[in-house]
């Protein structure tokens, strides 16, 4: 980390450390290095120091040169994530916001309760033959129900995460879609189609968000989201709902609880 500049103290705090990143050839250098740096930047430690590592250590860091680097850096200014000031160095800005964890904590009211905060709209509904990768889930069915919903934070309107359901065709024959525009999926099949659901198996991974993502959430294609996926069974094991769930990578963070009992 560079030293104290004469005209401003390096702000206290834990050295801030940007991920690694493995380059592709095929896209912008400087793109791929702005993104993992924002990712860094907004999923930093609470005391990480605001102060970032010179241009030289930056590019050497990411193997890039310090244009590359330097357009990078341009991009994130443009942002308001940094500032950059000569003869002091480059800052994260204060507001630069962390993201809100994903939490998986055993429970279906815990699941409802989370997903209850956020305004939801009904993209679109209806009939479709059951995607490949999902057709494990509904064996001896032709067609699902998909559901597109579009999420947005109950504050501000800002878009969080879209999600994309399949449902079983005899389950969602109860479903009535305007309840998808006042409560999550969940609450629904369990309180409105009174589902008996017995469990939801989860999985959370890291993506790159695809045009379609990208639109939908208005971020830069290829930013960085996290993918869920929910099974929901029912209480004779049957699967009523596959669910997928593309949250923004800036808004969000995964977090697991684990008990020791």
């Amino acid at each position: 980390m560079p030293q104290p500049a004469a005209n401003g103290p390096v702000p206290r705090g834990a050295a801030f450390a940007p991920d690694s990143l493995v380059l592709n050839r095929k896209l912008p250098l400087w793109y791929q290095v702005s993104q993992s740096l924002r990712a860094s930047i907004l999923g930093r430690a609470p005391d990480a120091t605001l102060r970032l590592p010179t241009e030289e250590q930056l590019a050497a860091h990411y193997g890039v040169s310090v244009l590359t680097m330097r357009q990078a850096l341009k991009e994130l200014e443009a942002e308001g994530l940094i500032s950059r000031h000569r003869r002091r160095g480059t800052f994260i800005e204060p507001h630069a916001r962390r993201g809100a964890p994903v939490r998986l904590l055993g429970s279906i009211d815990a699941i409802v309760a989370q997903q209850s905060g956020e305004r939801s709209t009904l993209l679109d509904h209806g009939p479709v033959p059951v995607p490949g990768d999902v057709a494990e889930h509904f064996p001896g069915c032709a067609e699902v129900v998909g559901y597109r919903r579009l999420r947005c934070d109950g504050t501000t309107g800002e878009p969080t995460n879209w999600a994309q359901n399949w449902v079983h065709p005899e389950v969602a024959a109860d479903l009535d879609p305007a309840d998808l525009d006042r409560w999550p999926m969940t609450k629904v099949l369990r309180d409105r189609v009174n589902v008996p659901i017995s469990r939801i198996t989860d999985t959370v991974e890291a993506r790159l968000a695809d045009p379609a993502t990208a639109g939908l959430l208005g971020v830069p294609l290829l930013s960085p989201i996290l993918y869920y996926t929910g099974i929901t069974y029912d209480e004779g094991g049957r699967v009523v709902d596959v669910a997928r769930i593309h949250y923004r990578g800036d808004r969000f963070s995964f977090s697991v609880t684990v008990e020791a009992h």
